[in-house]
């Protein structure tokens, strides 16, 4: 803006002062002043003269910002600046603050040499602030001289004493005042008063009309501008606004202060909205559900009844996302393939079919519960949110957004990176050729080993649990186990497809390898067809390098190789591809994180290759699969070997602590697998062998 700028201020000042006298009813009137402005119909005072605005530029000893300047030509002073400021200075009575609020020591408190910038204007405001505000309810308008943008404006800050928030910048005193009116309109719209004239008005029906607009935009797949237009009405507090803009806002991952306002309590959008709702308030409600209700504001108790009990679903993993007609078909099919690991499949399925989906009401712009579901919601990111978004639906046309990338990688080698800030961690699998997923635990697990889930589902017990992730698998079984032996190795595995005609089952947090009493599975697993098993911790920390792959047919090891402390020992015949002199030649082996990190890489194409397998990033990392305990990968303790047994006894109400055992092993003097718990007390007991613990 320049000093020539028209900014308008006469139409805009009538044209609040007249939505203001039509909106008030007689309580509304403070004082006599408030009369004659409803009378007048005009919320401003006599314009002020030039001699008035150079006489205060003179006593300031600054020239005033174009905006403040020119508004003054038309008003010497504001009646109801938004809610909470009754009257604005005009050249009387503007003046520099000086700290006369004495604000600017309580605002220092903690300051030191690291504070940064924005903190020390929220200090430094109160010293040279031209203060505006004559008569508020604690609300401090200060115009900063220090903060000049290109055009000459100075910011402009408020702050209210009962509000609790810092100081809130304002670009010029233009862009106050449009914010100050945008807050009228907000108090006004929801006060809920029923006494008062109804609020509609040119500037109501314009944004009610948008909001209508936004909506078809939306559906169109041009949510940045349907956002855009939702903002503005949100903003001047118009209905259907915050509700149609937060189902935007949770796809894109923005779920802070999400609440669909009054669709919460629309029975006719239960379906969509109370699963994200209460999945949202389970992920941050620390164990508090009766704030719950507060986001149902207006719902009547069945829906509040309806939305406690998703929330035990959503908690329990067992809500099921459903929904009508074609969309709904495609939703089945994308849970089915989600829980054999296929995320990629799952989401394509749902992409494809959402131009088919139909919303439920006129105020539903795009499916929501599917976040919930403990298949589907795994399935989210932001740029798939985004591309969901773009998407042309519920009736309306227009241009498609390309497909996002798939996040599972084909191969295997993806297991040789880290994901960001984090540690290498080791990791094994099993694979076993022309099997479905529900076969594995009959090849790899106990019958009588299970534990329970976190959702109370079973983990073991020679079937697949209900899918849920390793965190949820693990609670469930800490809390079930009721004696842990430092003997036995029991996996916590993960169950799914292996790209065409294979089918995983992966442990990524697997216990201490130690080649003395490791048995691989390999062999038992491969009744009737083939058998890969893989461990690897080539990049740990925590321990010696180390890498085992074993290879079975028809219940026979056809070869193996397992490297150790810069030593491959073999067995069987190894195909060229899998020669270990390729990934281990050196004698000492890898030596550095990137030398070791491309060996692991390089092992991992070639076992890709040579069996045309794949493992699923992202849903072993991010997704719920089925899971159960396998057999212990460790053989039975030998004659003469003593191990111990903890047996958890809750004789106190201490917290669960986690405990590392160790047994010396008398036959090779080697420390036995550390088996960890968590135990509210455990008792040790030393056993003789009797076959494995």
């Amino acid at each position: 803006m320049t000093e020539s700028t028209n900014f308008d201020w006469r139409p805009f000042l009538l044209r609040w002062s007249e939505e203001w006298a039509d909106s008030l009813t007689d309580d509304d009137v403070r004082n006599a002043d408030d009369l004659a402005a409803r009378r007048a119909r005009w919320l401003g005072l006599p314009p002020a003269t030039e001699e008035q605005i150079v006489a205060l530029e003179q006593r300031l000893g600054r020239r005033l910002p174009p905006s403040y300047r020119e508004f003054l030509k038309v008003t010497d002073g504001w009646r109801h600046a938004g809610g909470f400021v009754w009257l604005l200075a005009g050249t009387a009575d503007a003046h520099w603050h000086e700290n006369e609020s004495e604000l600017a020591e309580i605002f220092a408190e903690g300051l030191d040499e690291d504070t940064d910038h924005d903190q020390r204007y929220e200090v430094d405001i109160w010293h040279r602030g031209l203060q505006l505000d004559v008569e508020s309810d604690a609300v401090y308008v200060l115009m900063d001289p220090e903060e000049v943008d290109e055009d000459g404006e100075w910011t402009v800050y408020t702050w209210a004493s009962w509000s609790g928030d810092i100081p809130q910048p304002h670009g010029s005193f233009w862009d106050f005042m449009q914010g100050m009116h945008r807050e009228f309109h907000s108090l006004r719209s929801g006060d809920g008063d029923e006494a008062a004239p109804e609020f509609t008005n040119d500037t109501t029906r314009r944004l009610d009309d948008q909001v209508a607009e936004a909506r078809l935009t939306a559906l169109r797949g041009d949510w940045q501008q349907a956002l855009r237009m939702l903002d503005e009405a949100k903003e001047y507090g118009r209905p259907r606004a915050t509700g149609l803009g937060d189902q935007i806002r949770r796809l894109l991952g923005e779920t802070y202060q999400v609440s669909f306002d009054g669709l919460a309590a629309d029975a006719r959008y239960a379906s969509e909205v109370l699963p994200p709702l209460v999945a949202d308030h389970a992920e941050h409600s620390y164990g508090d559900d009766s704030t719950l209700r507060f986001s149902l504001h207006g719902a009547d108790e069945e829906l509040v009844s309806l939305a406690y009990a998703t929330l035990e679903q959503v908690r329990d993993l067992t809500y099921r996302y459903t929904a009508a007609g074609p969309f709904g078909v495609a939703v089945e099919r994308a849970r089915a393939l989600a829980r054999e690991a296929d995320t990629d499949g799952a989401w394509r399925t749902l992409r494809a079919a959402l131009p088919q989906w139909e919303p439920l009401g006129p105020d539903h712009i795009v499916p929501l519960g599917w976040v919930a579901d403990p298949l589907l919601g795994p399935l989210w990111t932001a740029e798939r949110g985004r591309e969901l978004l773009a998407t042309p639906r519920g009736g309306q046309v227009g241009v498609a957004p390309p497909p996002t990338a798939g996040l599972d990688h084909e191969g295997l080698d993806w297991l040789a990176d880290s994901e960001p800030h984090e540690e290498p961690a080791p990791y094994r699998f099993v694979l076993v050729e022309g099997v479905a997923p529900d076969e594995m635990p009959g090849r790899l697990a106990d019958e009588a080993t299970e534990v329970a889930g976190a959702s109370g589902g079973r983990v073991g017990g020679g079937r697949l649990s209900a899918p849920m992730n390793r965190e949820e698998a693990y609670r469930g079984a800490r809390d079930d186990l009721q004696e842990f032996s430092s003997f036995a190795d029991r996996a916590l595995m993960a169950v799914g497809r292996a790209g065409t005609g294979w089918t995983f089952a992966f442990d990524g947090d697997p216990a201490e390898f130690h080649r003395p009493r490791f048995v691989s599975p390999a062999a038992a697993t491969s009744a009737g067809t083939r058998a890969v098993v893989v461990w690897s911790g080539l990049r740990t920390r925590h321990q010696e390098a180390f890498c085992h792959v074993s290879v079975a047919a028809d219940g026979v090891e056809q070869y193996a190789f397992t490297y150790l402390a810069g030593e491959v020992q073999t067995s069987g015949e190894i195909p060229p591809a899998l020669d270990p002199a390729r990934f281990f030649g050196d004698p000492t082996g890898p030596t550095d994180p990137a030398a070791t990190a491309a060996s692991e890489r390089a092992l991992l194409v070639a076992l890709a290759d040579e069996f045309g397998v794949t493992l699923p990033r992202h849903a072993i990392r991010y997704g719920r699969l089925p899971m159960f305990v396998s057999r212990s990968w460790t053989r039975p303790p030998r004659d003469g070997e003593g191990y111990l047994v903890f047996q958890r006894t809750r004789t106190t109400d201490l917290a669960p602590l986690r405990v590392c055992l160790a047994v010396e092993d008398p036959a090779d003097a080697e420390p036995a697998n550390a088996e960890r718990a968590d135990t509210h007390a455990a008792t040790p007991e030393v056993r003789r062998p009797e076959g494995d613990a």
